[in-house]
This record gives C-alpha cells, structure tokens and sequence, in this order.
C-alpha cells in the first residue's frame, strides 16, 4: 500500500510520519556478533541510523548516538539501547562543524574508552527542479553535513581504532544514478563511495576495513521533510519491489560490515535498492 502524501518541516520526526517506519523495534534478534564493540552511529535518532543502533546494541555493542536537534526521537532510540543492556551516549550538535565531528568521538573515547566502528550515516537533501533554485548556503551546508563530515569523524576516529575496526558510510542509489532534483545531495553520496573506497586502500595496512552501503528508496522521515507531497505518494514505487524499504531492512548489512564476518571485506558497496542495480 502506498503511503499518503504528507509534509514537514526538515529535518523531520517520526512521531509525525504516516505510517510509522519499522526499525526492528518488535522483529530484531541479536546474536553476539559485536559483543564487547563500541560503536559510533550519526544521524542515529531516525531512520536508518536510528535501525542499526537497535541492531548494534542488540548484537552487543555500545554507542554514541550522534543527532542534530531532534532529542525526542533520540532518546527512544537511546532507551531501546538501554533496553537491550547496552550503554547509549546522547551527542546533539551540527556535524558541519569539523570540531562537533570531533567532539563526537571524544565522547566515544571518554564515555566508551575507545571506537571500534564507525558509521557515518547522518545527510541533509532538499529536493530542486533547476540548479538556480539552489541557494549557496544550502550547496555548502550539504556537502559539509554529508561528505565533509565524514572525512572529519574518519580523521579523528582512525588514530584510536585497533586492527579489526570497521568504517562504514551510508551512500545511496544516488551514488551512480543521481536524481536531477538532488543534484547536492547525489553528489555527496557519489563522494562517500569514492571515500570509503580509497579509505580501504588507505586503512589497510593498519587492519581497519571500509565499506558503505548504497540504500534505494527507504522510508524515513528525511522522505516527507525534503520532498513534495506527491512525490511522497508514490515514493518507492519506481523499484522493481514497487515498494519502500524499512530501516530495519537495511540494518542487517551494517551488522555484517561491522562484525568480524566480515573480516575480508572491504572497499565494498553494497545495495540494498529493491531491486534497481548499482554499478
């Protein structure tokens, strides 16, 4: 069923969305697989971020929960942490400033005694028809939200992490089939792919592994905040699934990248698309 047209304002909360994601609130079973890991997630309050902290905490690892304003969402996704036995550390700020990214994994450092992973999963977008619609500011905020900071919470990350850590960006479809209208926001996730494939090469030698994952259409309340309501109608239904994706489907690969089953992957994208293929 296709969800209804709706709006708000960015950056967008769950509460107001119609239906409700699944992040695997009530479905996610951990096994252990990153039992004793300390994790960083951004943009860990909803969405995608706010799935892969349920699913890290279940699979045994603590976290820093990065987030810009939107504390109600984060602290739910902080007591479903709580609530799985792990420790969650709240971090609210703006990673387009390279000294919050920086604070953030001081926080992992002091709170957690150290970082084993790190997904850099918190974006901006804004959805425009011609690219003189497009204000400066918006471009700059975009790339510093979305690519620059990553770069930023790698560099201050890398020198704590032990041989075994694992670095994971979430790109998008967007990466090598960008839509017209996301013209910033395709371009970062194009950059997050090239990042985390040269990180790979990099980080090699010092035994930290790199990936990202490449999500198609997922509902999350980036979706009714930043594009237009009919859009929202239909969103999802251009994939051969004809259909949206869940947070919680997605989750499973980011516990894949980050446990030690995935000990020899790295420099990998991954799709997770519905169907619609990723060069």
């Amino acid at each position: 069923m296709p969800q209804p047209s709706q709006h708000q304002e960015p950056p967008g909360t769950t509460a107001e969305m119609d239906p409700k994601p699944d992040h695997g609130e009530r479905s996610y079973q951990g096994s252990g697989r990153l039992s004793g890991k300390r994790a960083v997630i951004t943009g860990a309050d909803s969405g995608i971020g706010k799935a892969v902290a349920i699913a890290f905490a279940r699979e045994g690892a603590d976290l820093v929960l990065s987030y810009l304003d939107e504390h109600e969402d984060a602290q739910d996704t902080g007591r479903w942490v709580e609530e799985s036995g792990r420790k969650a550390v709240l971090v609210a700020g703006d990673l387009d400033r390279p000294q919050h990214c920086r604070e953030v994994i001081e926080a992992a450092i002091g709170e957690l005694g150290g970082v084993d992973i790190l997904v850099s999963n918190a974006a901006f977008q804004m959805t425009h028809e011609s690219i003189e619609e497009i204000p400066d500011e918006e471009w700059d905020h975009t790339l510093a939200t979305n690519l620059s900071a990553m770069f930023h919470l790698v560099k201050a990350a890398v020198p704590h992490m032990q041989p075994g850590a694992s670095i994971i960006g979430t790109t998008s479809v967007n990466s090598d089939a960008p839509s017209p209208q996301l013209l910033p926001y395709a371009v970062t996730k194009a950059g997050i792919a090239n990042m985390c494939a040269s990180l790979a090469g990099m980080l090699a030698p010092r035994g930290i592994r790199a990936n990202s994952v490449a999500p198609g259409p997922i509902w999350t309340p980036l979706i009714p905040s930043t594009m237009p309501e009919e859009q929202v109608g239909s969103f999802g239904e251009q994939v051969p699934l004809e259909r949206p994706g869940q947070p919680a489907e997605v989750a499973p690969v980011y516990v894949m990248l980050a446990s030690d089953e995935a000990s020899y992957v790295s420099g990998a994208r991954i799709a997770v698309t519905g169907g619609k293929p990723i060069l």
